[in-house]
């Protein structure tokens, strides 16, 4: 398994919020890559490496933020994962708790929420024994 490389994937299908959150990132120096699917990130893996942390949309055709996290821990990827979502409701968030995503931020993004997951994200994966709360 490749190891966690120095970098946040954005993933999500709509253009104007991958270039906003790569900008933003880029602001806090956060280098990140951005996907516009679920499949355009798993191909890329194998070139890339794994992020640090995972930024990916709930709601996107042909397979959703929340399948995405399963299928990548299914097949024994651990990447610490933030779910964004426009539709998010007390049962998307005990979903995604409950399959271990580190955090489910509503949009339009907060910045401040954001860089706290992130940062907390990043610290878990960083520290040695230390899981998701």
């Amino acid at each position: 398994m490749a190891e966690a490389s120095r970098w946040i994937a954005v993933v999500d299908d709509d253009p104007s919020v991958l270039k906003a959150l790569r900008r933003t990132l880029r602001v806090r120096g956060l280098e990140s890559k951005t996907y516009g699917s679920a499949q355009d990130f798993l191909v890329a893996l194998a070139d890339v490496g794994l992020p640090e942390c995972l930024v990916v949309d709930l709601q996107m055709p042909e397979m959703t933020g929340l399948e995405l996290h399963y299928y990548l821990t299914r097949n024994g990827i651990q990447i610490p994962t933030i779910i964004i979502t426009a539709h998010g409701d007390a049962r998307v968030r005990e979903r995604s708790e409950a399959a271990g995503v580190i955090a489910v931020l509503p949009k339009p993004l907060r910045n401040a929420s954001l860089f706290a997951v992130i940062d907390a994200a990043i610290s878990t994966e960083r520290g040695p024994g230390h899981g998701p709360s």
